[in-house]
Formats: structure tokens, sequence, C-alpha cells
């Protein structure tokens, strides 16, 4: 089980750094940017895995709130508004 956990580590990780690279590469992702849709960086980040049945793409995105968080804590990215996009602190 503690394999399980650490190769779950490294997905997370992973999928921050995807984050950072779609904000980095993203005309309105940069420091004084206007910001990113959360929406628009799951999709870029390659992460939807499209429609299922009571698992819409739409509803997929939601765990990239978590991702989006921790990145925001490291100092490393800010929402622009309470609502709003994402970009590169």
């Amino acid at each position: 089980m503690k394999d399980l956990l650490q190769q779950g580590h490294k997905l997370r990780s992973k999928a921050k750094e995807l984050a950072i690279s779609v904000l980095q590469k993203h005309p309105d992702g940069n420091k004084n940017g206007k910001g990113v849709k959360q929406a628009d960086v799951f999709r870029l980040c390659g992460l939807d895995w499209g429609n299922y049945p009571k698992a819409l793409s739409t509803q997929q995105q939601y765990w990239v709130v978590a991702l989006l968080r921790e990145l925001e804590a490291d100092g490393l990215v800010e929402q622009v508004e309470d609502k709003g996009p994402w970009r590169l602190k």
C-alpha cells in the first residue's frame, strides 16, 4: 500500500508540473496576464477523460481546484478574482 501512496504523490507532483507548464505557455497565464480558467488548465494538461455516464468532462475538472490551491499555497500561482482565472505569481 505504501508504494501506491508514493505513486499517487508522484502523480500529483506531475500534475502540478503540467499546470505550471500550461500557465507558462499560455499567453494569459503569465504574471500580469488575464489568467486562465480552471477548466482550461485542466483540459490543456490533458487530464480530461471525455464524457462518460455519471462522469461528464465538466465534472472531472473539480479536483484541479485542490491542485491550484496547493500551487497557490506554494506561492507559485494566484487567482485573478475570487471566482476567476489563474495565472503565475
